[in-house]
């Protein structure tokens, strides 16, 4: 392909600045590298780049990037190159790699052979494929008769061998059948809490405190109780004490899905109170969004969000 690049009309640095301001039009398009790089040494050579201060050498690195299309890294190492030798030559690099005795056709077919017996091991699998080309004589299994076991499950281990082999499966969900699923209707009633857990954080290895928010749906009658930890030895007597304070009979317990709330020790201290547990619900973040909500209108608000160490509760 022939290029070209007419850039008589810059002559000086305040010429390449105002090219780059877009004030001048240049000519030019994209080079083969050979003559990218003659190109790139002249315009050093006719500009005296290492005369320049660092200002003037910013400036025309800007100007080579601009045109050649290289990155700044690689003009700066062309530049380099330049200072050292005073010149700029292409350095051909060939990487040498073995010859490929296995093709893709050998891999997808030992793919689906090894679909059609079960993945046996490398040594049944070389031995099936000696017997179908020597004793049946199917030419397909030429290479792959004098495989050795080794080479087979690198084989095995290759993309184009998991691309026949791979299978997804999407997640299933476990089922708990602790709690149900559902948004709580209080119908006016006052009892039916809506329950969240916010941490204070963490500091250089130190846990903070645990706050427990529970919120009355109909009286927005609020609690708030901390603890050390949100394992059963500190929650179920804080649970306890908890809905005691509430000035009306609870009739429903609702949290999101994290294990402090669905579990069975809370879930049997629930029952002996005759309070039902609900759970939000996948894709309704809705749900729980009345004790979430006053995360930060109330906890955050009061509490702030610097760390405040686990073992103050207690106290």
């Amino acid at each position: 392909m022939v290029t070209y690049m007419n850039d008589n009309k810059l002559q000086t640095l305040d010429d390449i600045r105002r090219f780059l301001d877009g004030t001048v039009e240049v000519e030019f398009s994209i080079q083969n590298k050979r003559e990218r790089y003659r190109w790139i040494q002249a315009t050093l050579v006719r500009f005296c780049y290492i005369t320049l201060g660092k200002k003037d050498r910013g400036l025309m690195l800007r100007y080579l990037q601009c045109v050649s299309g290289y990155s700044r890294a690689q003009i700066k190492r062309l530049v380099q190159q330049y200072v050292r030798q005073g010149v700029i030559t292409r350095r051909q690099r060939t990487v040498a790699r073995f010859e490929s005795v296995y093709t893709a056709a050998d891999t997808v077919l030992l793919a689906k052979t090894d679909a059609l017996h079960g993945q046996l091991s490398g040594a049944g699998t070389k031995k099936l494929c000696e017997r179908m080309f020597r004793v049946y004589g199917d030419r397909r299994y030429e290479r792959l008769a004098g495989i050795s076991v080794s080479h087979l499950y690198n084989l095995r281990h290759s993309n184009g061998y998991q691309r026949q082999r791979r299978h997804f499966d999407k997640t299933r969900p476990k089922r708990i059948p602790i709690g149900e699923r559902r948004q709580p209707d209080p119908q006016g009633q006052p009892g039916f809490l809506r329950v969240d857990t916010v941490h204070q954080g963490d500091l250089d290895g130190i846990k903070g405190v645990y706050h427990i928010n529970a919120v009355d749906e109909v009286t927005q009658f609020q609690c708030v109780f901390s603890v050390e930890r949100i394992s059963e030895r500190f929650l179920i007597p804080i649970l306890e004490e908890l809905l005691a304070t509430f000035p009306f009979v609870i009739q429903g317990f609702h949290a999101d899905n994290g294990s402090e709330y669905i579990n069975r020790q809370v879930a049997k201290l629930l029952e002996k109170l005759r309070i039902e547990l609900t759970k939000s619900r996948p894709r309704h973040s809705n749900d729980n969004a009345l004790a979430e909500s006053k995360n930060g209108t109330v906890v955050r608000k009061h509490l702030g969000f610097e760390h405040i160490p686990g073992q103050w509760p207690p106290s």
